[in-house]
């Protein structure tokens, strides 16, 4: 059966790649491909504040990117379940195939 609205699922896929288009989100997706990690870990990494990448993680949530899960006093990110690794260095968005070179 056809998507009764294809209209909608184009703009679910262009809300998620506009989110990507900024570089600190798009890195912290790469490096959730390859496992969950803490927010000190991804600041660390990111060589970004702590303050500013909440607010990176946040628009990655509520786009449906990433899921945070606590552990104790700490955040621990990962790939939301609908956000899988598809290849080698590629992200299956479900509306499109994301490769990193």
């Amino acid at each position: 059966m056809m998507n009764p609205n294809p209209l909608s699922s184009t703009t679910v896929c262009v809300r998620k790649l506009k989110v990507l288009a900024d570089p600190t989100r798009l890195a912290v997706l790469q490096m959730l491909m390859e496992g969950p990690l803490h927010v000190s870990e991804l600041s660390d990494r990111l060589g970004v504040e702590q303050s500013l990448l909440s607010h990176h993680l946040k628009v990655l949530r509520q786009t449906g990117l990433a899921i945070a899960l606590r552990d104790g006093k700490a955040v621990l990110y990962s790939l939301a379940p609908g956000v899988k690794p598809d290849a080698k260095n590629a992200l299956n968005l479900g509306c499109c195939l994301l490769s990193f070179d």
